[in-house]
């Protein structure tokens, strides 16, 4: 009688043991799955980097103008990626007289020294003058030079765009 008791006391302890196996997994794996997701989500905040620089340009142009310089930024734009001038975008204003003859991009640097160093190269760059020359024409002057604004940025620490 005894063999009789003791495959039931050892079927339910096994029972009880894949259990606790079952139960011990899942915890295991809901702490890893929590921490893996904590670990990512950290990995997707935009950061901020002190040295970070945004530069932007408004090119005032003469009445009507605009399409043309547009055109000429078309290939400006590929020597400003070949010498690591990351542009953010290019802007035609839209719907307001007031800024009907302007033409506004916005460049990110990593830093003030990086910005300088990279408009160098490309203002040596052999194809730079060509398309310098066919720009100025286009924009307007006042007493001061050309009607081009200049401005470096730094973003603000509840700023979505770092």
């Amino acid at each position: 009688m005894e063999t009789k008791h003791a495959p039931r006391l050892a079927a339910g302890s096994a029972r009880r043991s894949k259990g606790w196996i079952v139960c011990g997994t899942a915890l295991l794996s809901f702490a890893a799955g929590a921490l893996l997701t904590a670990r990512l989500m950290h990995v997707k905040q935009v950061r901020a980097d002190n040295n970070r620089v945004f530069e932007l340009m408004v090119y005032h142009t003469l009445p009507g103008k605009v399409p043309e310089l547009v055109s000429i930024f078309r290939d400006v734009a590929k020597l400003q990626a070949k010498y690591d001038l990351n542009v953010v975008g290019y802007w035609v204003p839209n719907e307001d007289p007031a800024w009907a003859n302007t033409f506004i991009y916005v460049v990110a640097h990593p830093s003030r020294e990086a910005a300088q160093k990279n408009w160098n190269a490309m203002h040596a760059d052999p194809a730079f003058p060509e398309q310098r020359k066919q720009a100025v024409p286009l924009i307007e002057k006042d007493d001061q030079g050309f009607r081009v604004d200049e401005v470096y940025m730094r973003p603000t620490d509840f700023s979505a765009l770092k």
